[in-house]
């Protein structure tokens, strides 16, 4: 289970309404569209906002109708891929009947949204290292879900299904870190390991430092522990 430090989302993508209208917001769309095609293919300190509207095919003043800014459109187009770059909800998982089950699958949820958005993941990592504001976006965000992560620890340390000596939020982070940083080595820095053995021994590791026990549902084959 990853953190969602690749979120990058500040919950609202700009301070002014959203559109009221049809064709309004057809336009602002189309703006967030090109930006995202520009900002992937230019990288963002390189991209203008004169070659986002080109590429949306619209006027400098439309864009001044829904933006301030590059920055303020970056933030939309990463609340476009919000949903996708987010961790999954896991606020189920402490009744599920197969823990791991639920690791697995919000591992590989992640790691292929992340694939898919890895050139826009790229670009929030050399942003946040340069601009505050999406540093601390990236930090509250991360904390969000890494708490979240560590409720459901506490819930398995409840249910006698993790080890109930470890700080359920120190754990959480470490591990949620731990999927975050293999997806960006992996689909930014180049590493190529195939998703599948990625998500697998991702999943392993959860289960090993979390020391589900063997025999629990879905633990992996000759036990957790390490």
């Amino acid at each position: 289970m990853a953190s969602a430090d690749t979120s990058g989302s500040a919950g609202a993508a700009s301070e002014r309404q959203l559109p009221k209208t049809a064709r309004g917001a057809r336009t602002r769309a189309r703006l967030v569209a090109a930006a995202r095609q520009v900002f992937e293919r230019d990288g963002y300190l390189d991209s203008r906002i004169a070659d986002i509207t080109k590429e949306a095919d619209s006027a400098a003043g439309s864009f001044y109708s829904y933006f301030d800014s590059k920055d303020e459109i970056f933030r939309a187009v990463l609340d476009e891929v919000q949903e996708e770059m987010l961790h999954p909800h896991l606020d189920g998982m402490s009744s599920s009947n197969d823990p791991l089950a639920v690791i697995e699958a919000s591992n590989r949820a992640y790691l292929v949204a992340y694939q898919r958005n890895a050139k826009l993941m790229r670009l929030l990592e050399q942003v946040a290292t340069i601009d505050d504001d999406f540093r601390e976006l990236r930090k509250r965000r991360s904390d969000t879900f890494m708490r979240r992560n560590a409720r459901v620890v506490r819930e398995l340390q409840a249910r006698g299904l993790a080890d109930p000596s470890l700080n359920p939020l120190l754990a959480a982070g470490a591990l949620s870190g731990m999927v975050s940083r293999m997806a960006y080595t992996n689909w930014v820095l180049g590493e190529n390991w195939e998703l599948e053995e990625l998500a697998d021994t991702l999943t392993r590791i959860w289960a090993n430092a979390l020391r589900i026990p063997q025999g629990a549902p879905g633990s992996p084959p000759g036990g957790s522990r390490s």
